[in-house]
């Protein structure tokens, strides 16, 4: 969850916190830290807001995508790729598990256990096990589309 929280901080938002408010407070948030606000003030001052406003973009995105009014507008292409789609290769790395499907498209799953993703490698079938075990049981997010046939 660190990332979450992290990404939550640094925004100032809760878990409850609609999309809509969370525009509005990364807005605000650019408007301050935007880089060339700080045109003619010290070179330092600039790189400090040039990483900040690079900070607040990806939480922003971050958290736009795993928001629930996003995870409820995609469900039904998910529910088509998992249940449709072979899963074709995974990764892991830290807590983040990343699944590909045959259709081209890939999810992040967020804060899985070391011990699950070994059991993962260890299943003689990878999808019946992710489909019982990772699925609906993790935060997730799309990290790229399904190729169009």
């Amino acid at each position: 969850m660190s990332k979450i929280v992290d990404y939550r901080k640094l925004l100032g938002v809760t878990k409850t916190t609609e999309v809509k408010e969370l525009k509005s407070i990364y807005r605000n948030l650019m408007k301050e830290w935007h880089p060339d606000k700080f045109e003619g003030l010290p070179e330092e001052q600039k790189l400090e807001a040039e990483a900040k406003s690079k900070e607040l973009i990806e939480a922003y995105h971050f958290l736009v995508s795993i928001a629930p009014e996003t995870i409820a507008a995609a469900l039904p292409a998910y529910t088509a790729t998992i249940s449709a789609s072979t899963l074709v290769d995974f990764s892991y790395q830290k807590t983040t598990l990343q699944l590909q499907f045959e259709d081209g498209s890939s999810y992040e799953y967020l804060d899985v256990p070391k011990a699950l993703y070994t059991k993962l490698i260890n299943s003689d079938t990878p999808g019946r096990f992710c489909r019982r075990h990772i699925y609906h049981e993790f935060v997730y997010r799309k990290v790229s589309k399904a190729v169009e046939a």
